[in-house]
């Protein structure tokens, strides 16, 4: 399984991105795909996961309303929509993929991640 993200880079305060996260090698239905982040020194936190089949979504608190996660089946794609970004969103983001029964927010909860994508938020 290999999962390629992108998107990542350098954008002002109050700014948009949107990160991609290319999912291949196996068929993916009855997973779940989340978007975690860690910024230097801390630890890696949970952003938001969409289910694979359904397009369930959950999201941690400091991101509803900024942030959208969403699936293009199709192509095997999640995307994560960042809106009215902050300095403090700064951080290497990651895409993981793991079963849908266990829990979105844990980092435990994923088998599989991707090599993140570095975004920069200046103020």
């Amino acid at each position: 399984v290999q999962l390629q993200a992108s998107g990542g880079g350098l954008v002002q305060a109050g700014g948009s991105l949107r990160l991609s996260c290319v999912a291949s090698g196996r068929t993916f239905g009855g997973f779940r795909m989340g978007w975690f982040r860690q910024a230097p020194g801390k630890e890696r936190e949970f952003v938001a996961a969409i289910t694979w089949s359904g397009g369930s979504t959950h999201y941690a608190d400091s991101m509803k309303g900024r942030f959208t996660i969403s699936r293009d089946n199709s192509k095997n794609t999640v995307y994560l929509q960042m809106n009215s970004l902050k300095p403090e969103d700064t951080a290497v983001y990651y895409c993981a993929a793991g079963p849908s029964i266990r829990s979105p927010s844990r980092a435990s909860g994923y088998d599989y991640w991707g090599q993140g994508t570095l975004v920069t938020v200046s103020s």
